[in-house]
């Protein structure tokens, strides 16, 4: 996803990293990202963006929102995201089977990202404030989250699926 991410017109790309931060450093190539330490990673992915908000430039107008565990969000998703928002406060992808990452949030809504909690919380945050949400849509379903050794074995298939059918 850091891959991804460099790929895009980002003037500052952060990464958060928990747990297991001695194993992301050692096996991913974190190259022109700045890595933001989250110590209170068991307290859910808000944790995650509480503590990238503190490190993000005062001149930041909007935040791309990415999952480092979604390998089928492509850059073309981003760019399509950043040009459907408009001015909304918040926008969210809206695939073919649902809603989805990534998200885009405004300098407006920053505050309100720093006081979320636990791993749905972005989600409660669009449900509250559904008037300000744009969805954008995104052809096709929405990126897997790799999470475990069979998300990551559905993943390959679905690659593999794609290929063929290339």
């Amino acid at each position: 996803m850091i891959g991804v991410a460099r790929a895009c017109p980002f003037d500052q790309l952060m990464v958060a990293i928990g747990g297991a931060s001695q194993d992301v450093r050692a096996n991913v190539d974190l190259a022109g990202a700045q890595l933001v330490v989250n110590d209170a990673y068991g307290a859910g992915c808000s944790s995650s963006i509480a503590a990238a908000l503190g490190a993000v430039d005062p001149r930041c107008e909007v935040l791309v929102l990415m999952l480092g565990d979604q390998p089928g969000v492509s850059a073309a998703t981003v760019s399509a995201l950043l040009a459907g928002r408009g001015g909304a406060p918040l926008a969210v992808c809206a695939y073919d089977d649902g809603r989805g990452h990534p998200l885009a949030f405004g300098r407006e809504v920053f505050g309100e990202l720093a006081n979320l909690h636990g791993d749905k919380g972005v989600w409660k945050l669009l449900d509250q404030r559904a008037d300000d949400v744009i969805e954008v849509p995104v052809a096709g379903p929405i990126p897997l989250d790799v999470d475990t050794p069979e998300d990551y074995e559905a993943v390959l298939a679905q690659a593999e699926k794609a290929q063929v059918e290339a």
